[in-house]
């Protein structure tokens, strides 16, 4: 199944915004080193990369490039994605790491991370409906 992330990611969370379309993909999007870009409500955008495939359990990303109001903020993100057999379905687990820019944004390095939670814990619930009307 491919899940499209404007359906995961389709309201703002705090002062992370939507996110509105994902360009430059490959069809066969699912490779190690492609990449694509991702555009969001607030006119920002991000680079995708994708750093490793193991299908079906998992995948790990590299978002760089990032313009918009949290390039202030935030260098790079590394992202994981597992997916583990539990109980007759499936446990998703998303890990990520943020690499802030220097300091003042340091500061703001907490923040950002209860926001992103927040960001994830939705996207979290919109993929679990996805999957459960599929």
């Amino acid at each position: 199944m491919n899940v499209r992330l404007t359906d995961l990611f389709n309201r703002r969370y705090a002062a992370l915004p939507a996110v509105t379309d994902v360009t430059d993909q490959p069809d066969d999007w699912g490779t190690v080193g492609q990449t694509r870009t991702i555009l969001l409500a607030d006119g920002g955008r991000l680079r995708e990369t994708l750093t490793d495939v193991e299908r079906p359990h998992g995948f790990a990303y590299l978002l760089d490039g990032i313009e918009g109001p949290l390039r202030h903020f935030v260098h790079t993100i590394d992202g994981a994605w597992t997916i583990t057999p539990h109980d007759g379905g499936a446990r998703i687990g998303w890990a990520w790491t943020f690499y802030p820019k220097a300091s003042p944004a340091r500061l703001t390095t907490s923040v950002i991370g209860r926001m992103w939670n927040g960001y994830a814990d939705r996207a979290l619930i919109q993929l679990e409906a996805i999957l459960a009307r599929d």
